[in-house]
Parts: C-alpha cells; structure tokens; sequence
C-alpha cells in the first residue's frame, strides 16, 4: 500500500473578506507572508527531497480562502504546481476555501489544474452562529457549494469547529448531521482555541466568551466522530495542528491564550470512544467483575490503552476493574475481543 505524503502550502488570509472573530490564521499557520509561486517551487522542492520516491505526493494550499482571490493569482499557485504533476513528482492538489467561493468558472479552472480536493471551511451550519462569528456566508451557501463541488467531480471535505461562541453541544450535533447530509467524503474537527490577536481573545478578556474545557470538547467531538464514522466518513483531523506557537497556553512562546488545548487531543477522542466500548461490554456481564482481557489488533492497543494510560486507570478508579491488554492481529481494527477473567 502506498503512503501519502502532503506538501503543506500555507497561505494565511488571503482571500479571506474578513477576519472571523475565532481566527488568526498567520498565528496557526506560522506564515507571516504571502506566497509566491517561486514559494512553492521552493516547498515542493524541499518536501520532495525527504520523501520516499513511488508515494501518492499532494500538494495542498492551506488556510485562507483560495478560490476568494484574484483568478491570475490563483493561477500562479497552481500553476507552478504543474511541472511537478506532468513529471509525476506530484499526484494531485488539494485547497481549502469558503462556501461562497465557489462557482462553475472557479471548479472548471481547478479541474484544468489537476485539483483534486476541495475542503470548506463550514464551521457551522446554524446561520446565527455563523453571523455571531462574523464568517460572512451562510449554510445555503454551504449546501450549494457542496453540491456544485460534487457534481464536478471532486472529492469534497468539511471542515467544522466544536464550541463557537454561542454554540451548544446541541448545535455541534446539528452541525455534523447536517453536513452527512450534504455527503463529503473527508472532515476536520477543529475544537475552538482562543487565539491572541483576535477578536475572540477580546472577548475572553472580557468575560463574553467561555471556552469549552478539554474534557467538554473531547465529549463532544467523540459523539461527532461517532456519527461520521457510522456513516463512513473519514475524519482526517480532530484538533489544530501542534506548531512552535499553537502550544500550551503556559508556554511563553504561545499564542493560545486559553481553549480545550492538549497536545494530543485526536488521540483523546480516539480513546473516549474505545472506553465506551469497553465499558459497554463490561456493563452486560451479570456480575460485579473485577478482572479482564481485552484482546484487539495491534493498531487499536494504544487507544484501548489511552493517553498515559488513562482509559486502564479509568477503569480502575471507576469501576474496580484491573485490565490486561493482548495483541492479536487476526482481530480486525476497530474490533475487540472481552474476556472476563475474574468476578466477584
């Protein structure tokens, strides 16, 4: 099976009409200028001296609103790209962008240019939300984008963010089941972090805004991956990329100045939904059990385990069971096996 390797192409706010109250994306990204096509000439160049050669390579334009710039600079980016591609260096690109940016003449241009993904930056599909966080489009735009993006042949990716100001838990809900709906085949979920610089950094300070604690985000985006898994939608990010500066807001270097931070926050989510599994099983033996053996494929024991072994502590602490992990890879990933072992 081949690997896919991404070259990551950081263009932070260009296009972008305005600035989101959640948003800094020079801060996420680490970018602090705008690209070039000698820029990604540069990138692809790098990334392509450190990658294994026979591997699925894209390129992928991150952060800003691609398709909201100028066509001609558009067509720079892309096509400095080309050479790459017509050389087979390079398989495919992939952008993000906004829901009110797209149009036939925009997905006709990036067919020509061998784009292969369109991610939009939906965030939520509840248009007060929307508006309270100054995004400047609607879900109808969303929903008409995703549909144009799919007739045209590409593979289409959300992307949505888990405790907007405003935002219940039933609203996060709402965002995910509305976005099934509308079919993409990839998703990120992004937790909100307040950023220094930004609007919402003011409303922290000013005590209108309340950041979802680690706990309260990982509790809701595991009933959202949930979802997406059920119906088979591949969940390709679940939290910000860690970077020098998207850190720990303790650190001096950080621009997070508060949020549902960890530095392994997908892997949290991962393991909430393996602990409930297993406390499922735990729960249908009639009797008070004290001992088990969980068997699973070597790809599922670390989340079985859980993040410093916290899902076996759990366990533990909260129900009195000691719990001994087996590998077994006939066991299909995402199955496990329960043995109890001892009962009381």
């Amino acid at each position: 099976m081949k690997k896919e390797y991404i070259i990551p192409i950081f263009v932070p706010h260009l296009g972008c009409p305005q600035c989101c109250t959640f948003c800094n994306q020079k801060t996420i990204s680490g970018e602090t200028k705008q690209v070039t096509a000698e820029d990604v000439r540069n990138t692809i160049e790098y990334y392509l001296k450190n990658f294994k050669k026979g591997n699925y390579v894209e390129v992928a334009f991150f952060g800003g609103s691609f398709t909201a710039i100028p066509v001609e600079t558009q067509e720079e980016l892309l096509k400095a790209v080309q050479p790459y591609i017509k050389d087979k260096k390079v398989n495919s690109i992939r952008l993000s962008t906004r829901p009110d940016a797209i149009d036939k003449k925009i997905l006709k241009m990036l067919k020509k240019y061998h784009v292969k993904t369109i991610e939009l930056g939906v965030q939520s599909t509840n248009n007060f939300i929307l508006e309270r966080c100054k995004r400047g489009h609607t879900f109808e735009d969303v929903k008409k984008a995703s549909k144009l993006i799919r007739k045209y042949r590409f593979t289409l990716g959300h992307q949505m963010m888990v405790g907007l100001p405003d935002s219940t838990e039933k609203d996060d809900i709402k965002t995910a089941e509305d976005l099934i709906k509308l079919k993409p085949k990839l998703i990120r979920i992004y937790p909100v972090l307040v950023i220094k610089g930004t609007e919402l950094a003011r409303e922290y300070k000013n005590k209108e805004y309340t950041p979802l604690t680690v706990g309260q985000a990982v509790e809701r985006s595991k009933e959202i991956l949930k979802l997406f898994n059920k119906k088979h939608i591949t969940v390709i990010r679940i939290g910000l990329q860690n970077t020098d500066t998207i850190t720990n807001p303790k650190d001096k270097e950080s621009e997070v100045v508060a949020g549902p931070y960890h530095p392994a926050f997908g892997q949290l989510v991962e393991d909430a939904i393996w602990y409930d599994k297993v406390v499922y099983e735990i729960k249908k033996v009639n009797a008070k059990v004290i001992k088990v053996e969980i068997e699973a494929n070597s790809k599922d024991v670390n989340n079985i385990i859980g993040h410093k072994r916290e899902n076996i502590n759990k366990l533990r602490d909260t129900y009195a069971v000691i719990t001994k992990i087996k590998v077994n890879n006939s066991i299909k990933p995402g199955k496990f096996k329960l043995k109890v072992l001892e009962t009381a």
